[in-house]
């Protein structure tokens, strides 16, 4: 049961990720103008005296007039933090906010965190439940059992909005999900299985009410905890929440529980599923191990005594993940769309039954390249959906307001269903899931990547972050302080990383004679070749990537952009016919522009602002948006005259004889390619939404363009990406994070751009 993955990373870098820039993880913005006193006048007084009175005459109308509707309260007091324990509600406040960002990133709902300085259960009770004129939705998070129990219990009953505690559900969601598929693949029938629990706290418990809810018959689940199984007439650690299960059964230990058992949900420690404990399960056992961060049992170690088993656990580096992100962010967009009073069981397994038939269908190409570009299809190893497969945010949210609806607890029900479809589809940013993608691709497919500058301090930090994040295997290029300076920087095994001196190379003579042969005829001598293999980095660089030591090269952080591409060309070629470029990615919450030439060329020719169109187009599609193309001008179609629109039209005019499978239409200016209300004017104009393809008419405005919105706008930018190489070469701005750098080594050792 995990929302992450197991990524590693440093304590210093987990520290500079919170504490860099404005510390914290969230921000609150405006979602109107302020910039004027009139606007200021209507959002506050005296304009805002017409909602309050509104809203004091009808309260529904607070979800219309107010943020209220799509604002969830993620709320904690740190008595179970994580795998941490209780450190206390200020403790918390970390993973609150990171749960705030998930709801947003994940599925546009708006959340902020609260941490309750109180261990009473009736004060934490009182607390939240005088809370409910401000949010949609409250989210329970990391509060210890069995006080959990008792304050969501209460807060149901009190409060007239959905009320969640995620440590329990969402958990119980998933696992149901994984447990329909496991069911249906082994031809079992819910109302027959024998499932034995292996933990007692809030998710077991959850998770045993859902199951049973779902129709698993109560006397064939055994729960245990500590002392064994929970049988009816046992005394000691009992409870009325574990009393609850209690069964009448002569087994007494967890090995005895499990001979002939069907299904094994694992909420406890790692290590307490043997495999002998395995061996006596039942034909095609199904087995749940989601303690954290070490499963009860290891899939190999499960695999080795049941060839048969169908394995989850709650980590990322296995199959079959149980992970809450599947669940919380989507059930609460469908709750908050209908303004549910709860979110019931209907609700809860029309969410575990979405996901579970979602993990049946066939899997898009963006999601299959998370895992390598293996064709992974619904079975053994696939019975739960991936966590960024982007396909969630449509068809969870709509059978979470469906049932919402059919059992009555729905407020505003949804008219047309497959119209609130389309309109989840397009609250998110495909961009987000494509580039999530993307990192989860390199795991599953570590590319050797070369970072030319390896003596930089943000250079060695990406390298890092590269190699522990599991995306690849960096090879830096340096002198012989390499390991000094990796282990200034914290790395305790700097010996393990793969550094290249040019100095000491052995195929050096080998370098110059490739080098020598590419550049004798282009003014240069021998003992020039020789100086710039052994002293220049980015050549040196360029020519173990030509010789097939890597399979890609990043650089760029040293040296200005086009001195660094100058010396990369000397080594690498362009494409057969392409003419190298670059682009800026500006990525929002709901959108993506690509922005293209920005780096190489000064003033293109049509010919090559129709091949820059046509790539850029290429590269959008892998990143998951259909290329609209806008040729950008002062002008819009003539409009003024001038003196250097020929080369725009004439790369419309070709495209027009190619004939292209995207959109694409100029002269035109960026408010008209990019805002709707002017479409109108130019009703001939073939552009059928907001363009996200701006090919720019030349390097000035380009790079202008860039690095103004770079600075001013509110989007992040990605890039700039070199496209248009015939290996994977990207060039970094000289201001690039770490994060950047690592970034750009991704998309190129992936594929998304070539």
């Amino acid at each position: 049961m995990s929302e992450g993955s197991n990524v590693k990373f440093s304590e210093a870098e987990a520290l500079a990720f919170h504490a860099e820039g404005r510390p914290g993880k969230i921000e609150i913005i405006a979602s109107k103008p302020m910039a004027t006193q009139r606007d200021l006048s209507l959002a506050y007084s005296p304009g805002v005296a017409v909602p309050v009175r509104t809203i004091a005459e009808d309260p529904a109308a607070a979800y219309d007039l107010t943020a209220k509707g799509n604002l969830v309260a993620v709320i904690s007091n740190g008595t179970a933090i994580l795998g941490l324990g209780n450190l206390g509600p200020l403790a918390a406040k970390p993973v609150m906010e990171g749960k705030a960002v998930l709801f947003k990133r994940f599925a546009d709902v708006d959340s902020i965190d609260l941490e309750v300085a109180t261990e009473d259960v009736d004060a934490f009770i009182n607390a939240v439940a005088l809370l409910e004129p401000s949010f949609g939705g409250i989210n329970l998070e990391d509060v210890k059992a069995p006080e959990c129990f008792i304050i969501e219990q209460t807060l149901r009953e009190r409060m007239n909005i959905p009320v969640f505690h995620d440590d329990q559900h969402g958990t119980a969601i998933i696992t149901a999900a994984g447990v329909i598929n496991a069911c249906y693949l082994t031809g079992r029938d819910l109302k027959d299985v024998r499932v034995v629990v292996n933990g007692a706290g809030a998710a077991a418990i959850a998770c045993t009410e859902l199951i049973k809810s779902m129709g698993v018959r109560p006397d064939n689940v055994i729960m245990c905890d500590r002392k064994g199984v929970i049988y009816r007439g046992r005394e000691g650690s009992m409870d009325q929440w574990k009393s609850a299960h209690a069964v009448d059964t002569d087994r007494r230990t967890l090995a005895e529980a499990l001979d002939g058992a069907d299904i094994f949900l694992g909420l406890s420690a790692a290590g307490a599923l043997k495999p002998e404990m395995v061996k006596a399960m039942a034909k095609s056992p199904i087995i749940f191990a989601m303690a954290n961060p070490d499963p009860e049992i290891t899939p190999p170690e499960a695999k080795a005594a049941r060839p048969d088993a169908i394995i989850a656990t709650g980590r990322s580096d296995y199959p079959n993940q149980v992970n809450n992100v599947l669940g919380f962010p989507f059930i609460f967009r469908g709750a908050l769309d209908v303004r549910a009073t709860t979110i019931n069981d209907e609700m809860k397994i029309a969410a575990a039954q979405a996901l579970a038939e979602l993990a049946r269908e066939a899997v898009p190409e963006e999601v299959a390249a998370a895992y390598g570009g293996k064709a992974h299809s619904f079975g053994a190893d696939y019975i739960i959906p991936a966590p960024f497969d982007p396909r969630l945010m449509e068809v969870v949210p709509a059978a979470v307001a469906k049932a919402a609806m059919e059992s009555g607890v729905a407020r505003f029900p949804i008219k047309d269903l497959e119209e609130y479809r389309t309109q989840l589809k397009s609250r998110l940013n495909p961009t987000t899931s494509v580039l999530t993608l993307a990192y989860e691709g390199a795991k599953a497919d570590p590319k050797r990547v070369i970072f030319a500058e390896g003596e930089e301090d943000v250079v060695l930090r990406a390298a890092i972050a590269f190699r522990d994040g599991g995306y690849g295997i960096p090879i830096l290029v340096g002198r012989d302080d390499v390991p000094d300076r990796l282990r200034a920087l914290g790395v305790d095994d700097p010996e393990s990383f793969e550094f290249v001196n040019s100095r000491t190379y052995g195929r050096v003579p080998e370098m110059a004679d490739y080098l020598y042969e590419r550049l004798q005829r282009r003014g240069y001598l021998r003992r020039e070749v020789e100086r710039m293999v052994n002293q220049d980095r980015n050549t040196f660089a360029a020519l173990l990537l030509a010789l097939g030591e890597a399979d890609t090269l990043i650089s760029g952080v040293t040296r200005p952009y086009g001195q660094t591409i100058r010396q990369l060309r000397r080594v690498l070629d362009a494409k057969p016919g392409c003419t190298p470029f670059g682009i800026h990615v500006l990525v929002g919450q709901s959108h993506t522009i690509f922005m293209a030439d920005t780096t190489v060329t000064e003033r293109p020719t049509s010919e090559q602002l129709a091949d820059i169109a046509t790539q850029t187009a290429a590269v959008a599609r892998r990143m998951g948006h259909e290329p609209r193309v806008a040729f950008l001008s002062y002008s819009t179609f003539g409009n003024p005259e001038g003196t250097f629109l020929e080369n725009i039209r004439g790369a419309v005019r070709l495209l027009d004889q190619r004939g292209t499978d995207f959109e694409y239409e100029g002269e035109m200016a960026p408010d008209v390619a990019l805002n709707r209300s002017l479409a109108p004017i130019y009703p001939f104009s073939r552009l059928t939404g907001p363009a996200n393809v701006l090919v720019m008419p030349g390097l000035q405005s380009a790079n202008l363009s860039a690095k103004l919105l770079k600075e001013l706008g509110g989007d992040a930018v990605i890039g700039p990406m070199l496209v248009g190489m015939a290996q994977p070469v990207q060039v970094a701005a000289m201001t690039s994070t770490a994060s950047d750098l690592v970034t750009l080594a991704v998309l190129a050792a992936g594929g998304i751009v070539r």
